[in-house]
């Protein structure tokens, strides 16, 4: 890996052509970044684990913008993953304009964008994975999928999320765990399943008649001459964030006790390192560390943090590897006398201008995109702006679709969900289809039209946010705030459930929100079974082909009132 005085140095070196443009200091600075410098790592112990996590069917590289507001609240307010910017830069000793700092922050993004690139693409991953397995040898790398790998993308809906299967076959992981999958239905999670070729674990999800599990919870291996146990943990509240419809039979949740059994069932089996792959999401994960003893190492996913490197909770090591395909994570380790002795880890930024391509893959992503490449590069409109969704408030491409769903369905206010995938477009970028479809391909696309009271809409946002900033995280679902279109209002995070709303406000008419008065809203992603409407990528490809050119504006509606 590139050390931060050796990206200091390229950042220096770059700096001084800043003047002939763009092009010029993007030719410079990848000319400085190379496929040799990414992969520089002092090298620890006999193991080395790899992550890749919440890629959201992305097979080509992306640009994706980090977010500008993530808000911890009591004891993980300000530390890791809860910095932004700045405060991020400064933690973690990175120098602005640096190829980290854009990676990981949002300063300058797009002055930094158009330099160093577009970061992913998994013939750029699997390039990477090779040369590690190469270095190391094949017997001390475990490769780990933590899921949310099957959505996200036209392609993946279009094969039901085969593509992506196809593609990871060829990474070869060891296990993999699961989310955004189960939104395919149960009997298509099974199937695939069945012919992956590496196992799926779920330690937390049981059937609903005997309690009985129903994918494996641990795998064990031996890695370096360790023993080495896995254990899977999905997305706890998946039947609340998606719908329960989808996979009616299957009971999730955190399941401590269950988890605590399985860490020592497996050190009873002679595990010397104990590694939990999680979809929990990083502050459940952290407190996860304190009260469940025994896991060396977390490997977490679902809320899309990347981290530079590894955090330490007691004994226990998390790792954050970022979402979409813009990074590799990898935790070295040194095991003597069954217990991990010393360790190292990164987070490696897979930016695709400087490596070279893995032919498999690359031929393999080339043939399933070959069927569609007419539809994936239709230009439906234009941005003059930056459109991004990541923060955990809304960001412009919220913002567009939360437009669009009211000028389509005639309503007065919107609601979209606060997912945290969807990629980003530069300004003066068509929009084409594939973009379009990486903000809102999934398996439950209606648009709804329905009638609410102020009184309601209030509750919604109020259940929303306490999801998002319960200072209890084993009370976090993970995601951002509920974009609203049409309305206003200001959000206290740390105040109490039920009291972080107020000034909701019309838009329109500059009114204040009546509880009694009822209101027209559309939106979408709802969990419920049999809602009607258009999907939301057709809906939102007419819109967006009435504006032609899409002119992203400041949204100042929502107000943060920090305590």
């Amino acid at each position: 890996m590139l050390s931060r005085r050796e990206f200091l140095q390229v950042a220096v070196a770059s700096s001084a052509f800043t003047a002939l443009g763009g092009g010029f200091q993007r030719a410079v600075a990848q000319q400085r970044l190379t496929q040799d410098d990414l992969l520089r790592f002092d090298s620890t112990g006999q193991i080395t684990l790899l992550h890749i996590t919440d890629m959201h069917a992305q097979l080509e590289p992306v640009y994706f913008r980090p977010p500008d507001t993530n808000i911890g609240i009591g004891d993980y307010a300000g530390i890791p993953p809860h910095l932004v910017g700045e405060q991020f830069l400064n933690h973690f000793d990175l120098q602005p304009g640096s190829a980290l700092a854009y990676a990981h922050t949002m300063l300058d993004y797009v002055e930094l964008a158009r330099t160093y690139g577009k970061l992913g693409g998994l013939d750029n991953t699997a390039t990477l994975i090779k040369a590690i397995r190469a270095e190391r040898g094949d017997d001390k790398v475990l490769l780990l999928d933590g899921g949310d790998t099957w959505q996200g993308s036209y392609t993946s809906l279009k094969t039901n999320g085969q593509d992506m299967v196809d593609c990871l076959k060829l990474l070869k992981p060891d296990a993999m765990v699961g989310h955004w999958e189960f939104t395919l239905g149960a009997e298509r999670v099974l199937e695939i399943i069945e012919s992956m070729g590496y196992p799926f674990l779920a330690s937390n999800i049981v059937d609903i008649d005997w309690e009985e599990p129903v994918f494996d919870s641990t795998a064990t291996y031996t890695v370096g001459g360790a023993r080495v146990a896995v254990i899977g943990q999905a997305m706890p509240y998946t039947p609340i964030a998606n719908p329960r419809w989808m996979f009616p039979e299957w009971s999730f949740g955190l399941r401590i006790e269950t988890l605590q059994q399985n860490v020592a069932a497996a050190r009873a089996d002679g595990a010397e390192v104990v590694v939990l792959l999680s979809h929990n999401g990083f502050d459940v994960d952290r407190k996860l560390a304190t009260v469940v003893p025994g896991i060396d190492v977390i490997l977490t996913g679902h809320t899309h943090d990347a981290i530079p490197e590894a955090v330490r909770v007691g004994n226990t090591l998390i790792l954050a590897s970022g979402s979409h395909g813009k990074f590799l994570g990898r935790v070295d380790l040194e095991v003597k006398n069954g217990k991990v002795t010393d360790y190292n880890s990164t987070l490696i930024p897979v930016f695709a201008d400087a490596i070279e391509s893995d032919a498999d893959m690359r031929s393999t992503i080339d043939e399933i995109r070959a069927p569609y490449k007419s539809e994936l590069e239709r230009v439906v409109a234009k941005t003059d702006g930056l459109l991004y969704r990541r923060g955990n408030f809304n960001g412009s491409w919220d913002d567009l679709i939360c437009e669009g769903l009211i000028a389509e369905r005639d309503a007065q206010f919107s609601l979209s969900p606060g997912f945290r995938w969807g990629t980003t477009l530069l300004p003066d970028s068509d929009i084409t289809i594939e973009d379009l479809y990486t903000q809102t391909s999934m398996s439950y696309p209606s648009v709804y039209r329905l009638e609410f009271t102020g009184a309601q809409l209030h509750e919604i946002l109020e259940d929303v946010c306490d999801n998002l900033f319960n200072p209890d995280p084993f009370f976090q679902q993970g995601g951002d705030m509920v974009r609203v279109g049409g309305m206003g209002y200001t959000c206290e995070p740390a105040g109490t459930m039920g009291s972080r709303i107020s000034d909701m406000t019309d838009l329109a008419t500059g009114n204040a929100v009546e509880a009694d008065k009822t209101y027209v809203v559309a939106g979408w992603a709802s969990v419920n079974e049999g809602v009607e409407g258009p999907a939301v990528y057709d809906l939102m490809e007419n819109y967006l082909q009435s504006l032609d050119v899409v002119t992203p504006t400041q949204n100042d509606a929502v107000k943060i009132k920090y305590g």
